[in-house]
């Protein structure tokens, strides 16, 4: 039980709220197959068989500074990577385990590279972790069928995370996943998160060892907190996480924009996955994707890192986000000359089209704002954002 006060643990989350776009990665020896990263449990790939696959994953063009690098040109602030997902493979070197890149065909701790890179790159590092196993037999049979496979189970994953939260230096986030059907308890996730704690004093760790912890982490769609949590929706490009070549149902990159300033709009971060091939480059149709929000970034930027919620919404024409006395109204769907919403009790001084710096005309009545002398087109495809300056805070 932490005994950390408000005052402490808002300073200890600052950067992640003020970050507010992060990169996921799902990269492991699935990219093989190139079936998605759970091809092993739905295709019930037997695990002697699937431990083949260690012995092809070699990622000769594997450069984690590009990978970086293209965060950064994103606008992303942070980045988590799968240490190990649910198939067992660890991408680190680990003492736990024999089914590690270093001890198989790729020779590499793969994860102190990347360590390496976000570092220089100026990114928080982050570690995504399965507590689940799927070719252990103990974690199908469960503590109560299997009590002593089950205690060796949980020695094991302890012991990885461990050596994550000891071998890396300081680590920013930890991402647990996969600690269904299981409690919290019968991971002993509460010693595991102690111990976490007491090695990595300013780690931000999410809720799914089965605590609470700091982030709530919406999947595949967009549901603000109400929990008083940080939150953070994580989310695909496609409808795969790991590498699935004949996956082709992208989302624009004018989704992806909205889904960005949406989750903002509710006081939350987006973290976006990519899922590199398996000789360790990001396909082309990600990269293309965050270099257009990179682009998208480069202008609006400033309506994204910083912000949170505002005290009014964006009405028919998109959502809004805020820092300080200024709201940034982000118009999804453009309608034309003027733009007006309700609810607005603030008084607002000032409008602006970010893209282009030109003022527009606001007039107030009651709790609604309307504003004119926009352009009849929007100045930007994606999303265009009005900067509204307010009275007060």
């Amino acid at each position: 039980m932490t005994t950390e006060s408000p005052q402490a643990r808002q300073k200890r989350m600052k950067w992640w709220n003020d970050a507010r776009f992060g990169m996921f990665i799902h990269w492991g020896v699935y990219s093989i197959p190139a079936r998605g990263e759970w091809v092993m449990h739905v295709e019930k790939i037997p695990v002697e068989e699937y431990a083949k696959f260690a012995q092809q994953f070699n990622p000769k063009r594997y450069d984690p500074d590009e990978w970086a690098a293209l965060a950064k040109e994103a606008g992303m602030r942070y980045m988590v990577l799968t240490s190990r997902h649910h198939d067992g493979y660890s991408l680190f070197d680990s003492q736990a385990s024999d089914f590690t890149a270093p001890k198989t065909a790729a020779k590499r701790d793969l994860i102190r590279e990347y360590v390496r890179a976000c570092r220089k790159a100026g990114m928080k590092v982050g570690f995504y972790y399965s507590l689940l196993d799927w070719r252990w037999p103990a974690y199908w049979a469960g503590p109560e069928k299997d009590p002593e496979g089950w205690r060796k189970l949980v020695e094991y994953v302890h012991a990885q995370v461990r050596e994550l939260c000891t071998n890396y230096g300081k680590i920013d986030i930890l991402w647990y996943d996969g600690a269904w059907p299981h409690s919290a308890e019968a991971w002993q996730s509460a010693k595991l998160n102690a111990m976490v704690r007491k090695l990595q004093p300013h780690i931000i760790i999410n809720n799914r060892s089965g605590l609470p912890e700091d982030l709530d982490t919406p999947e595949q769609h967009i549901t603000a907190s109400q929990t008083g949590r940080g939150w953070e929706s994580c989310m695909t490009m496609n409808d795969h996480w790991g590498y699935c070549r004949g996956d082709r149902n992208w989302k624009t990159t004018t989704q992806l924009i909205h889904n960005l300033t949406s989750c903002v709009s509710g006081g939350g971060n987006y973290l976006l996955n990519v899922g590199p091939r398996p000789d360790g480059t990001i396909p082309p149709e990600s990269v293309r994707r965050l270099k257009e929000i990179g682009a998208w970034m480069k202008v609006n930027g400033e309506s994204v890192h910083g912000c949170g919620r505002a005290p009014f919404g964006g009405g028919t024409a998109g959502v809004t986000t805020a820092r300080g006395n200024t709201v940034y109204l982000h118009v999804h769907h453009w309608p034309g000359e003027e733009i007006c919403i309700v609810g607005v009790q603030p008084k607002v001084k000032s409008a602006r089209v970010l893209a282009t710096g030109k003022p527009a005309k606001v007039s107030q009545s009651v709790d609604r704002l309307c504003i004119t002398g926009l352009p009849k087109s929007a100045p930007d495809p994606h999303d265009a954002v009005i900067v509204l300056k307010l009275a007060t805070p």
